[in-house]
């Protein structure tokens, strides 16, 4: 067992304001994000303006932030925002669902697309190879607020620690484990991907395959989100955030399958 490194949350505060890293991180995640777009767009000359992509990002941003909450509201907690709809736009006191999120994100690309008279699937191949910067960044604040940690075990397992909000129980830093999967390896496999093929919805697809692959295989050391209306059924054998892992995992291996098919179309 390790010791909980005590970060404060709270970053540094300027004219009284307290600049969290958990805001940060989305900002600095945002930021590289785009860079990279522009990168993969210029080293794989790629038909996407630069301009075409800073404009989208603003989509992206709105997709996310409206799209994560209103999937947290409409996946986790449906029964209780219905009887307190107020509590729907306080977005700071928590709640954000990142199927949700993700939903919102290819709503906002599939409007600019359709808008600017884009392809989707390149688009969507551009974006979804920046996603896990986003995930890197967002899971490395989760541990730092020392919340969406995992599931009790054993004081002798080596990566074991006990998290200040979780009770004297030895726990996963599931957290970690999700910014080494859906972060850092399917950042480096979409890289791959990227500058090795230009067939279209490829990376999208293996993004929605590898992220649903490793959602659903950290949930089984996450602890799963207290949804008291979630109880009994299949749930006693699969959590939320499996259950919506599976739609990502066959809609991606959809995509990937097509892909040769939907470049080759675009070509003639």
């Amino acid at each position: 067992m390790i010791p909980f490194p005590q970060i404060d949350p709270v970053a540094f505060e300027l004219f009284g304001i307290a600049f969290k890293w958990y805001g940060i991180a989305y900002a600095a995640a945002f930021f590289l994000a785009l860079e990279y777009a522009k990168l993969l767009c210029k080293k794989t000359e790629r038909s996407i303006s630069l301009e075409q992509l800073d404009s989208i990002f603003i989509y992206i941003v709105l997709g996310v932030i409206l799209g994560g909450r209103l999937g947290y509201v409409l996946f986790y907690n449906l029964p209780f925002y219905l009887e307190n709809p107020s509590y729907i736009l306080q977005t700071w006191k928590g709640g954000m669902s990142y199927h949700g999120g993700l939903i919102g994100v290819l709503t906002a690309i599939l409007f600019f697309c359709k808008k600017h008279n884009i392809s989707f699937r390149a688009m969507g191949d551009v974006i979804a190879a920046t996603v896990p910067i986003g995930l890197f960044f967002g899971r490395l604040a989760n541990f730092i607020n020392g919340e969406l940690y995992g599931r009790v075990t054993s004081a002798d397992f080596p990566l074991a620690m006990v998290f200040p909000h979780a009770g004297p129980e030895p726990r996963h830093p599931s957290q970690l484990y999700q910014a080494a999967s859906e972060g850092l390896a399917l950042f480096i496999i979409l890289a791959i991907l990227s500058f090795k093929t230009k067939r279209q919805g490829l990376v999208g697809g293996a993004f929605l395959t590898g992220y649903g692959v490793f959602r659903f295989m950290v949930e089984f050391v996450r602890t799963p989100d207290d949804l008291a209306h979630l109880k009994g059924g299949i749930y006693a054998y699969v959590t939320q955030g499996q259950l919506l892992s599976v739609p990502m995992v066959l809609i991606g291996l959809y995509f990937m399958l097509t892909a040769k098919q939907a470049s080759e179309s675009v070509q003639k």
